[in-house]
């Protein structure tokens, strides 16, 4: 995965709530199995509605998403976060998500940050006004504009594992890695047999 240290851009408000990972992704393109370049499919059916920020066809988004609360709840589609980061999204900033979606982003090198209904509020109102987002993950902090730095809160070993781009197996590789090799290396020579080929 690409690391994840620091995102600035605009940002692209969708403040409805409960938009589940059917909206995000629609059922019907599941058959679809690449994951490139699903973020054509992303709020697919969604698009023609008035005042929808994305247009039909446009497969480019700004970096930063502000949604609503709840956002990504429903079934455990990864290819929800897949298509969101089909578009670009790296970072999506919500007051609550869905729990399996809001794992799922970690493990697609997404970065979820909860904040609470009267950040979001503002947040809202900035994304749609095209102030620029700044989001620096080694200092967990958001900055909106010329405001002050909003901090937030993030499991320090997701946190590691955006920094360093690790998904969970590079992550086992990075920190136990020494510790494999040595197990590998004793049981090579305590039962050789395991590890004859043929």
């Amino acid at each position: 995965m690409t690391p994840l240290v620091t995102v600035t851009g605009q940002a692209l408000s969708l403040p409805d709530a409960d938009v589940d990972t059917d909206i995000i992704y629609p059922a019907r393109f599941l058959l679809i199995t690449e994951k490139k370049g699903l973020g054509r499919y992303a709020f697919h059916d969604r698009r023609n509605a008035p005042g929808f920020p994305l247009a039909p066809g446009v497969d480019q988004a700004p970096p930063v998403l502000v949604a609503g609360p709840n956002f990504g709840c429903g079934s455990s589609r990864e290819q929800a976060p897949w298509a969101l980061a089909g578009l670009g999204i790296r970072v999506i900033i919500a007051e609550s998500f869905g729990e399996i979606f809001f794992s799922n982003c970690f493990k697609n090198g997404q970065l979820p940050i909860r904040l609470d209904a009267s950040m979001m509020e503002r947040l809202h109102t900035a994304a749609r006004a095209g102030l620029p987002f700044a989001i620096d993950l080694e200092a967990r902090t958001l900055t909106v504009g010329n405001d002050a730095p909003i901090g937030f809160t993030v499991d320090d070993g997701r946190r590691e594992a955006l920094l360093n781009g690790w998904n969970d197996i590079s992550r086992i590789r990075a920190l136990h890695g020494a510790d494999i090799a040595r197990f590998e290396q004793a049981q090579q020579q305590a039962a050789p047999w395991l590890w004859t080929k043929g």
